[in-house]
């Protein structure tokens, strides 16, 4: 096994072309052990630890954009207020020394359906920027997961940088695990309000071949916001619409039955997550409006 150690951006994508099949690693929370365990063992790596600018963010007007590389304790850290449900997520990862180490561009790299931060990705609307010797391109995050543990990443292309929306309302995730730490999910579930569109999107995580959206519970729900006047008025929606979300957000998955839970259980466990998840996001946008003294419009 070569060991390659680009020490610039530049350097980085040249040795990607040169070996299309070397992996990239950066905080190696995946690939390590997948090497240990003698899972994988390519003729090179690639490490990305030497090239600053993938573990740096900045905010541009609505725009937050986030270094591949930027750990998940960084993000709890840091941007708690611009991407609050990237933050929640990343508090549910592993263990702190993991979180120094992990950043969002190793779960897109894997695009592993377990991954803690595909469903804010999704709820967030997020793009993914991944370039080559041959140029950069942006990928939209509903078209990035091609299959289990497969991703749209040409074979010559790394992930650069994360954009995401900077958060105009509230965004929450839950995660089901047999233990609160050091857990790969059983399923979870990731929704954010954004009242300025009057919409709302979800993420759902390890219950399906790949990351997906609940769209038929998010065009549901979105109906019932504007029909019954709720942006207007801040009243939640009835009990039998949050049953009906959730069933469609549990109509959304495909799950199996594996040692870490059925695909009854996921099925179900992520409608009660879609209906608490909302629940909660909406009485958060109250407290907020309540704050500032304006309506929920």
């Amino acid at each position: 096994m070569e060991f390659l150690r680009p020490a610039s951006w530049e350097e980085a994508l040249a040795a990607k072309a040169a070996h299309p099949a070397a992996v990239p690693l950066a905080g190696g929370t995946d690939v390590m052990v997948e090497l240990n365990f003698d899972h994988r063992r390519p003729a090179h790596l690639i490490d990305l630890g030497r090239v600053a600018a993938l573990s740096a963010w900045e905010r541009d007007g609505d725009t937050v954009r986030l270094g591949a590389s930027v750990p998940y304790t960084r993000i709890m850290t840091e941007l708690s207020a611009e991407l609050p449900g990237l933050a929640r997520a990343a508090h549910t990862v592993a263990s702190p020394q993991i979180r120094n180490r992990g950043g969002v561009g190793g779960n897109l790299g894997t695009a592993s359906p377990a991954g803690d931060a595909h469903p804010a990705l999704l709820a967030s609307g997020a793009d993914i920027e991944v370039a080559s010797v041959r140029g950069t391109r942006r990928v939209p995050v509903d078209d990035f997961y091609t299959g289990v543990k497969r991703n749209a990443l040409a074979p010559d292309e790394l992930i650069r940088a994360i954009h995401l929306p900077a958060a105009r309302g509230p965004q929450q995730f839950s995660k089901v695990g047999t233990r609160n730490a050091m857990v790969i999910a059983v399923c979870a579930f990731g929704l954010a309000l954004h009242p300025d569109r009057r919409t709302l999107r979800t993420g759902i995580g390890s219950a399906a071949p790949t990351p997906v959206r609940a769209k038929a519970a998010e065009e549901f729900l979105t109906s019932v916001l504007d029909e019954e006047r709720c942006w207007e008025t801040g009243r939640a929606p009835g009990e039998a619409a949050l049953r009906q979300f959730g069933q469609l957000a549990s109509g959304a998955c495909n799950p199996i039955d594996d040692v870490r839970g059925s695909a009854a259980y996921r099925r179900h466990a992520v409608g009660v997550m879609a209906r608490r998840t909302f629940t909660w996001a909406w009485q958060a946008l109250g407290t907020e409006q309540r704050r500032n003294g304006a309506s929920c419009a």
